[in-house]
């Protein structure tokens, strides 16, 4: 598999393709702020950081802060892996036992590019995945903002929400990620190989974004079908239904649950596809039988994803130069899904 299908878009049906456009010319026009919805304790053995970081990927911070702090990497935390071209803000956290930071860790991490925003001790390390929302100041130019549909467009986003596919950069550039993922699987995962599960996380994405597909283009993936898995809108917290009806209908219309798709490993497709909607996950396996097996090996275990993403606080300003959008997104949802649907761009296809 040498290159990533083109997947399917939400608004194609209604309003067309979108025209060309550019976004992230420059990192200042990609802004990414992660928040906790809770603060450090004030105490503890964990040095937590709010740094503040322009073309840097998380794992360079991290490298960065392991060796100032004289710590090895598996002392570091962080909850979320932002992107290189992009101003980004988040947490992480430092394991210094009985001891003070590095008096100069300010001046070292500036004179890196790394800003300090605020420090507090904690008593317990940062784990991945415990904040609650991405937020996004994005910049916007070209053909397609000046399209008088840009902003039907926008607000079809907003009022329905959005496919809530894994972003090109999860597949590295022309796809490489899956390609290293692929040859991986075929051979047997293991730890050492893929240290930070990257591999597996790729292998599912692509996946997920078959699946996602798949129900876009038969107008599925935003209403619930029979046999789905639902999620609420806020949470994780998910229910089976075996049928639909109009309470349900109206809620999902309402953005307040969101059908869910499988992220395959260990206890996916393990029953018959005897619904609709395990019928579409069944379809993963007869096409994509390498990967499907290869992560049930890897002995990765089965989860959900919601199929749609709400934005939340959505805002629209004009600029001379084009538009500046600004949203929330849950955890672990890309903005570029969104920038996908709103423009057409050599990272999108």
């Amino acid at each position: 598999m040498s290159e990533l299908p083109r997947w399917q878009r939400c608004l194609d049906a209604t309003l067309g393709a979108p025209k060309p456009g550019q976004y992230r010319a420059r990192p200042e026009d990609f802004l990414v702020d992660e928040q906790l919805d809770f603060t450090p304790e004030a105490h503890g053995e964990h040095l937590w950081l709010r740094l503040e970081k322009r073309n840097q990927t998380t794992l360079d911070v991290v490298r960065s802060l392991s060796r100032i702090c004289g710590v090895t990497p598996r002392d570091i935390g962080y909850s979320g892996m932002k992107d290189r071209i992009a101003v980004t803000r988040q947490w992480l956290s430092v394991h210094l036992p009985g001891r003070d930071a590095p008096g100069e860790l300010d001046a070292s991490l500036e004179a890196l590019g790394i800003k300090v925003l605020e420090k507090a001790r904690h008593p317990r390390k940062l784990k991945r995945g415990v904040h609650r929302t991405n937020g996004f100041i994005l910049r916007l130019t070209g053909e397609a903002v000046q399209a008088e549909d840009f902003e039907r467009r926008w607000q079809a986003l907003c009022e329905h929400g959005v496919p809530n596919y894994f972003g090109p950069q999860r597949f590295g550039s022309e796809g490489r990620n899956l390609q290293r993922a692929q040859a991986l699987l075929a051979r047997g995962w293991r730890k050492r190989d893929d240290r930070q599960g990257m591999m597996l996380s790729t292998a599912r994405s692509f996946l997920f974004n078959e699946l996602l597909s798949a129900r876009l283009a038969d107008g599925t993936w935003n209403r619930p079908i029979a046999g789905d898995t639902l999620m609420l809108e806020g949470t994780q917290s998910v229910f089976t239904i075996d049928a639909t009806d109009g309470n349900l209908l109206a809620r999902a219309e309402a953005l307040d649950v969101h059908p869910t798709g499988v992220l395959w490993g260990v206890g996916s497709g393990g029953a018959e596809a005897q619904s609709k909607a395990a019928a579409h996950e069944a379809q993963l396996p007869r096409r994509h039988p390498a990967l499907c097996e290869g992560l049930e090996k890897s002995g990765v275990k089965s989860a959900r994803r919601a199929l749609r993403m709400r934005l939340t606080q959505p805002q629209l300003r004009w600029e001379p130069e084009g538009v500046l959008l600004s949203f929330a997104l849950p955890r672990g949802s890309f903005a570029t899904a969104v920038i996908g649907e709103l423009i057409d761009h050599p990272d999108m296809a």
